[in-house]
Order: structure tokens, then C-alpha cells, then sequence
């Protein structure tokens, strides 16, 4: 399965510092949004699925 980088959505998170990704039911966090979807990435390569 490939996606494409623009459907990980990032917010802010509430209560907290740094931010979060979000895509395919999976969340990570970050100090900055950059980050969070550095993570996200690792974790969706993890599950087999490809980010272009």
C-alpha cells in the first residue's frame, strides 16, 4: 500500500507541548511537526505501508 505524505494530518496537542500526526489510525508525537511526521513515516514503514 502506498500514500502520499499530505494525508498525515499534524495539530497541536492540547495540555501538553509539541505536536501529533495522525494517519491511518496510528498517532505519534513530537517536539516540533517536523518530527511528528518524521515518526509517523518510521511507524508506517514499520507496518509495510510506503510514503511518497
Amino acid at each position: 500500500m502506498t500514500i502520499i505524505r499530505s494525508r498525515i494530518k499534524t495539530f497541536k496537542i492540547k495540555n501538553r507541548k509539541g505536536y501529533a500526526a495522525l494517519c491511518l489510525d496510528r498517532l505519534t508525537e513530537g517536539a516540533s511537526t517536523t518530527q511528528a511526521i518524521e515518526r509517523m513515516i518510521k511507524a508506517l514503514r514499520r507496518g509495510g505501508i510506503e510514503v511518497k
